[in-house]
């Protein structure tokens, strides 16, 4: 059972007739026979809307109790149960009473799309996720009701309900939307000009990107190759803020306002793991990152501003997405800030965009951890806090204050040895110790200027405080160490969490996964060799990044998996502490190149299935099909070769024309049978000509009667670069093929139109007619639709019509006729030097 189709009526605002037009949608198919039910309609006490249920069959709805008082909603299971072929949903944004089945209304619809049936559904552009934030500062009003863009974007069609602003306000004022004691508020407040004119062009801009992800979905299967605009790639990054939501929602009207436009969110997390980011906030943001079509990555690096940049410019991306910095004014004493400094260094090839938010300036929610991993700064740091310190707090007290006491002094000594251990480790603060109490011997303790120590108790403070001063560099080097291994430990946790969450999804992606593994390590370059002995050359199963290297030798690590199996990267030597995680990474690309080789192997084990369905069709089709023509060829030349009947000449000329109808349609089913054939062993080689279409469709039609094709082929057209003979051959076999079906009286159009870079040649008939679902099944070969005779043919006269389109670089597609009919479209590209023909676009958007 397939999934069921979704089909959605977009409004700008409320009033603007979506509900209408769903009913009417309804109309129109329970007229043509197709069985649909209302799930839930909400008609808001309009008049003209409340007429349009009548005649359509309403599903109960569930009645719910809720805080003492009883509501309705859409009742899924009595849906599931009737079975009907199409449903009415009205408002797919509304969120269900608590204790329904599903939270959302959207999520409703989801499980009738799963059972099959087919769904027609309203919302206003307001209620999609990412817009949530422009049409709050536009309105004022926030929509607490969204539905995720994603489900909308993959409605199998989309119609946009659009109307003027100051006709939705004529019929406001009319009475028509709201009742007669809301009409001035409702003018006054949401539905002013302004407000419906900017909320009308952002469900035009939508509609218009999803037209244009139609298009490039179009040409992708069609193979159709010529120049378009570069892929919007939008980089957004998080710091685990609550300002997170309102970056990636940014980020995604960014996006929609390009046609391909993809978002990627990235959390920066810092190598030693330690972070002040708020997981529970991360998941959201993940989630609504996913909702919204983008992906979500973690990425690990010493210096935020150097990792964001390195990931931006390694997935190739236009432009970044960052926040005003949450820090306070003080805090920019220290450093600049992360958007300042990706600002400044992005350079002419990526654009910073740089949001603000309600958090900017109002300091972290959680305090900034400070790495443990030490660089270079740090540790002289500390080596100055622990020599110099000492030094210059000796100058101070035997100038300043001399007579402080030896207890005292000690102390101020053991802050240094303290600052050192915090600042440089371990090594910095033993030293800080051993200096301190040289000093503290020399300047003071008697005697003065002497390294010796006349009264015992000097002795055991002087070793108390050695032994302090290395106990608390010790304490605080254990706990740095400590806390650097829980946070590695937190972050490979992460990694394998979403290793683990990918095998769950079933993602068979090598390339992702390793190009996942290069972000987190932050690699050049990961290659997975294999070899199929131990004395085989190694070859690549799969790589990502620039400069591969081709054996594990020559990488800067390299992890084996098995005895044919390696995992190398470049770009740096990894530390013994990240084998682990690289283990599991390697594991898991083990597992996925396995799969997809399962994958592929049942994909041939499909091509011989139906190899061996159309051989088991051929052999049907030469027992009936092919034996009938010869049947009727031998009875009539036994007819005529009889000497017991006397055959006048009418009876002889008959049995000839018999003979040779039979042998045109033996002709025929062996041809095309021939022409599969060349098809699939890929011998038929196209000899590419230009040509003028008109020369070539009417020598195509010399196998139809003469008064069933009617031609309209203008001369003006320009000249296409195809194989004349292919071209002939497949518009002979489609027009064969709607003659066959038309009904008398009727005569199929054959009509031709320019289009940009490309003509199109339409055969329309006025006959059954196809369903959608059986659309693309009539150019398989041995298929015949309907209810055709036996003798119509072996079922290859459209498959042989597709290949032959295709081999000429040309598309052949099935379209309704409107009015009830099909239509057959041939696109045939325009020859080089024909000039572009303009196209007046349409003034509907609709998908």
């Amino acid at each position: 059972m397939g999934r069921g189709k979704l089909r959605i009526y977009l409004g700008a605002a409320p009033g603007v007739g979506k509900t209408y037009a769903m009913l009417s949608e309804a109309h129109r198919r329970i007229e043509r026979g197709t069985d649909c039910v209302v799930g839930f309609v909400e008609h808001h006490n309009r008049p003209r809307t409340e007429v349009m249920l009548h005649g359509l069959e309403l599903v109960e709805r569930r009645e719910i109790e809720y805080r003492g008082s009883t509501f309705t909603e859409m009742d899924v299971d009595a849906i599931l149960a009737r079975r009907p072929a199409v449903a009415l949903v009205d408002e797919l944004a509304h969120t269900n009473v608590p204790g329904s089945r599903n939270a959302k209304r959207w999520q409703d619809v989801e499980e009738l799309l799963q059972a099959g049936i087919d769904v027609v559904s309203t919302v206003n552009i307001q209620h999609l996720e990412s817009l949530g934030d422009v049409v709050e500062t536009i309105t004022g009003v926030r929509q607490r009701e969204t539905v995720p863009d994603e489900v909308a974007r993959r409605a199998d069609q989309i119609e946009l309900v659009d109307m003027s602003p100051q006709a939705l306000r004529r019929r406001m004022a009319h009475g028509n939307v709201y009742k007669p004691d809301k009409v001035d508020a409702a003018l006054s407040n949401y539905f002013r000009p302004g407000n419906l004119t900017a909320l009308r062009e952002l469900a035009l801009l939508w509609v218009a990107d999803r037209v244009d992800e139609y298009l490039q979905e179009y040409r992708g299967e069609h193979n159709i190759r010529s120049t378009w605009q570069a892929r919007e790639r939008i980089v957004v990054g998080l710091t685990g803020g609550p300002e997170g939501r309102t970056l990636i929602r940014r980020a995604a009207r960014l996006a929609e306002k390009g046609a391909g436009g993809e978002v990627l969110a990235v959390y920066i997390a810092a190598s030693d793991g330690l972070t002040s980011a708020s997981p529970k906030e991360l998941a959201v943001q993940r989630t609504l990152v996913e909702d919204l079509g983008g992906t979500f990555h973690h990425v690990i690096g010493d210096n935020i501003s150097d990792a964001l940049l390195e990931f931006a410019r390694g997935c190739n991306a236009t432009q970044i997405v960052l926040g005003v910095s949450r820090r306070r004014s003080w805090q920019y004493a220290f450093s600049p800030g992360v958007s300042a400094t990706v600002a400044r260094e992005s350079g002419p090839d990526l654009d910073v965009h740089i949001v603000t938010h309600d958090e900017a300036a109002k300091g972290r929610g959680l305090p900034v951890a400070r790495g443990t991993r030490l660089g270079r700064s740090r540790i002289i740091w500390g080596w100055l806090a622990g020599i110099v310190g000492p030094a210059l707090l000796t100058v101070l007290l035997s100038q300043l204050v001399p007579e402080l006491g030896l207890a005292n002094d000690m102390l101020l000594f053991l802050t240094c040895t303290v600052a050192a251990a915090l600042l440089g480790g371990l090594l910095p603060a033993l030293a800080s110790a051993a200096f301190g109490s040289l000093l503290l011997n020399y300047y003071f303790t008697p005697p003065l200027h002497e390294f010796t120590i006349s009264d015992p108790k000097n002795i055991v403070a002087i070793a108390i405080f050695v032994g302090v001063a290395v106990s608390v560099a010790s304490v605080v080097d254990l706990a740095a160490r400590r806390t650097h291994q829980a946070a590695r430990l937190r972050a490979e946790s992460e990694i394998l969490s979403f290793l683990a969450s990918s095998v769950l999804r079933g993602e068979n992606s090598l390339d992702a996964l390793l190009e996942r593994l290069r972000e987190t390590f932050a690699m050049q370059s990961v290659v997975l060799l294999e070899r199929t002995s131990e004395v085989a050359p190694w070859t690549t199963a799969a790589s990502v990044g620039t400069y591969p290297v081709t054996r594990p030798e020559d990488a800067d690590v390299d992890l084996p998996m098995g005895e044919n199996l390696a995992l190398a990267l470049t770009g740096r030597v990894l530390p013994a502490e990240d084998r682990r995680v690289l283990g599991a990474f390697a594991a898991q690309a083990a597992v996925v190149l396995d799969r997809q080789r399962l994958v592929d192997e049942a994909e041939k084990s499909r091509e011989l299935a139906e190899a061996n369905r159309i051989r088991t069709a051929l052999l049907a089709a030469v027992s009936h099909d092919l034996r009938t023509p010869l049947a009727g060829i031998k009875a009539s030349v036994s007819s005529l070769r009889s000497d017991d009947v006397e055959w006048s000449e009418e009876d002889k000329a008959e049995l000839l024309e018999g003979i040779e109808d039979g042998a045109d349609r033996l002709a025929a089913l062996i041809g095309n049978l021939l022409d599969m054939s060349r098809l699939n062993t890929g011998t038929v080689v196209p000899l590419m000509r230009e040509t003028d279409l008109d020369e070539v469709v009417p020598m195509a039609l010399g196998g139809v009667p003469e008064d069933s094709v009617e031609l309209d082929i203008p001369e003006t057209l320009p000249m296409i670069a195809v194989d004349r003979g292919l071209l002939e051959r497949a518009v002979a076999n489609i027009v064969e093929n709607a003659v066959k079906y038309s009904p008398d009286g009727q005569p199929v159009l054959v009509s031709a139109s320019a289009l940009r870079d490309r003509v199109e040649l339409r055969v329309v008939d006025r006959g059954p007619g196809v369903p959608d679902e059986a659309k693309e099944r009539i150019f398989e070969p041995f298929q015949r639709h309907g209810d055709a005779p036996r003798g119509a043919g072996v079922g290859l006269g459209l498959a042989v019509a597709r290949g032959f389109t295709e081999a000429i670089g040309g598309t052949l597609t099935a379209e309704d006729t409107p009015g009830g009919g099909l239509t057959m479209v041939i696109t045939l590209p325009m020859a080089g030097g024909s000039p572009p023909v303009s196209a007046e676009l349409p003034t509907s958007a609709v998908t």
